[in-house]
């Protein structure tokens, strides 16, 4: 199983909701962010964040030129001044300065707008860039991962909040930054309140430290919400996947499981919904009765500040001035606090993603590893290997000990759950042995880089993946380095006999296979075997292995397909899985496993002389045909 990279052990996460500790350790996650934000674009960066520092004056620029506009034109009325039109007004010379702060105010209302655009213009492309740059890390993270990590259903979980956070970060950078404009903008309107009443700051923060708390307590219960719902997420969307997909199709028509996997959907997603509306109403009702206090604040000071302008102590531009800086001040740092709590919450959404990060995989290759043999000159041996997988209690091969001769073409065969699948999956180096080794030209395989491992093995599973992509590409990802290479690809095509599937196409091999999208074409399960092992053609691996990848062909095709196999396997090392024992006997060895063990070995003729396992199984199958 994989682990966390060296790091401090985090505390594990309350089940119900995080700790304010656990929100404030979160915090951590942050400074990294933001590195990650610069390195995706330097120059975005620095535009959203001067514009947002010019922006953060332009309230309390605006409400001051507001201020001397009402005062100028409180000084126009005091004069008595009377004119019979604007024209002669304005010819007067009186209206001047009340003109040119009116010019004023509309420049800077023009001003914030356009850097408003702008910001907004910036962070759109700087989220988008993030966004990609991050879903990139997070596959190239993932293909280094373990294959047994993507069986465990607990980094399934990891994964898929993980792959949520790539898509849904970027507002967290907007409200960093925005929080950074805002704190600016609040400064700037305290100096101006710190002059005329300097208790009113203090009013203020009391007021508002309420609604802060309580922001913060309902943050944390929906990220623990969230969290706890992964699962069930993951499972919506399985049964969404399942319930409207051209794989399901068929048997969802033929069974009718339409009504059952919508009736499926319908429960998991009330669930979910009942649980997000009961935290939405309390959220929505302390949410109120909070903000009220702060609103309370706000009048108090408002009526204080009337007060003493009816006393004469202010202005009416004074009065507001300041009843407006207050008010934006209220808003401000009841945003400030808010979005510090909410930014603390997505600090712990962060934690998702960059836990995911630390993940690290146990199959690796060794800090100097030995060349690797070329050619393999005496081949594997299995040494008492045992192995089972996590969380099983059964072994899946256990005192496995066998030998595949350099060059030798050896067949598997036994019962489903014999051992044959993680044999080559051992073989492979998609796990380690639990117990034992396998060794390779007589060292172990550990021994050996792990990418020159796999590029010296071409593996064709049952269970191979249909990609919805050109004939050329489908076969060339057998080879991806050599993916431009027609004629390699073609050459691979003919071998495995895939070449008259892809002549009989529109596009032959530049033809989209699969019915994802518009311009795709179908192929049969036979079809579409053939193309999948023309991958294996593709690598000039010294190690073959078809692991039944055969089994939607019928008998004389599968036949076709081993007998050239074998003829295409000459000086290579091949391994052979299938069930059916008119292809197996044509191996120059077979292994008969039984319960994780090698039960038999020897040519067909030697296994049917012994008359064990092998041979029962051979006449139960040959009776079939008669």
């Amino acid at each position: 199983m994989s682990h966390s990279a060296d790091a401090a052990p985090k505390p594990a996460r309350s089940a119900s909701r995080p700790s304010l500790r656990e929100r404030f350790d979160a915090m951590r996650n942050l400074p990294p962010f933001l590195r990650q934000i610069w390195a995706t674009s330097p120059w975005l960066t620095m535009a959203s964040m001067g514009l947002r520092l010019v922006r953060a004056f332009m309230p309390v620029l605006t409400l001051y030129i507001g201020k001397l506009i009402i005062d100028e034109a409180i000084r126009l009325v005091g004069l008595g001044l009377s004119f019979d039109s604007i024209g002669e007004a304005w010819r007067s010379g009186q209206l001047d300065h009340l003109a040119w702060l009116l010019a004023i105010e509309f420049g800077v209302a023009i001003l914030s707008d356009l850097l408003g655009r702008l910001v907004n213009y910036a962070d759109s492309l700087l989220s988008e860039l993030f966004t990609n740059a991050t879903s990139v890390r997070l596959m190239e993270h993932a293909a280094t991962l373990d294959l047994e990590d993507f069986e465990d259903p607990e980094l399934q979980d990891k994964l898929d909040r993980a792959r949520r956070q790539t898509m849904g970060r970027m507002n967290l950078m907007g409200q960093l930054f925005g929080q950074v404009q805002d704190a600016i903008t609040v400064v700037s309107f305290a100096i101006g309140l710190l002059v005329y009443a300097p208790w009113l700051m203090v009013l203020l923060a009391i007021a508002l430290v309420p609604a802060f708390l309580g922001e913060a307590h309902f943050s944390a219960l929906g990220y623990s919400l969230n969290f706890q719902w992964t699962p069930e997420r993951r499972q919506l969307e399985y049964v969404r996947q399942t319930g409207a997909s051209v794989e399901t199709a068929k048997e969802v028509k033929i069974f009718n499981l339409h009504r059952f996997l919508v009736d499926r959907y319908r429960t998991l997603a009330q669930k979910f919904y009942l649980a997000n509306r009961a935290l939405a109403r309390r959220r929505a009702f302390w949410g109120t009765l909070l903000a009220a206090l702060g609103t309370l604040g706000y009048y108090v000071a408002y009526a204080y500040i009337a007060w003493r302008t009816v006393r004469g102590d202010f202005t009416i531009g004074d009065l507001t001035f300041l009843a407006g800086s207050f008010r934006r001040l209220r808003q401000l740092l009841e945003g400030l606090l808010i979005g510090f709590s909410q930014v603390a919450s997505q600090a712990l959404y962060l934690d998702d993603l960059f836990s995911f990060f630390e993940v690290e995989p146990e199959i690796t290759s060794p800090a100097d590893p030995r060349p690797f043999p070329k050619p393999i000159r005496q081949g594997f041996v299995f040494e008492d290997v045992g192995f089972r997988y996590p969380g099983a209690e059964r072994w899946a091969v256990r005192h496995l000990d066998f030998e595949l001769r350099a060059g030798e073409v050896l067949a598997l065969v036994g019962e489903n759950g014999a051992g044959k699948t993680t044999l080559v999956k051992l073989l492979a180096r998609l796990y380690d042995p639990d117990e034992g080794r396998i060794l390779l030209d007589g060292h172990d395989l550990r021994e050996y880089d792990l990418d020159e491992l796999r590029a010296n093995i071409g593996v064709i599973f049952q269970d191979f993946v249909r990609y919805h992509l050109t004939a050329a590409e489908n076969i060339g990802v057998g080879q991806i380095d050599r993916m431009d290479d027609r004629a390699r690809i073609e050459e691979a095509a003919r071998r495995a006999m895939a070449d008259e599937v892809v002549e009989a196409l529109p596009d032959r091999y530049d033809q989209l296979i699969g019915r994802r999208f518009k311009t795709g074409v179908d192929l049969s399960g036979g079809q579409w075997q053939k193309i999948a092992i023309a991958r294996a053609y593709m690598r000039d691996a010294q190690v073959m292995i078809l692991d039944e990848p055969t089994a939607a062909l019928d008998a004389r095709s599968e036949y076709e397909v081993f007998r050239r196999f074998k003829e295409l396997s000459d000086d290579r090392t091949a391994v052979l899985i299938s069930h059916r024992f008119s292809s197996v006997r044509m191996a120059d060895r077979i292994l008969v496993l039984a319960d994780g063990r090698v039960e038999a070995s020897g040519t067909h003729e030697e296994l049917m002389a012994q008359g064990g396992r092998y041979a029962e199984l051979f006449e139960l199958q040959a009776a079939g045909y008669r």
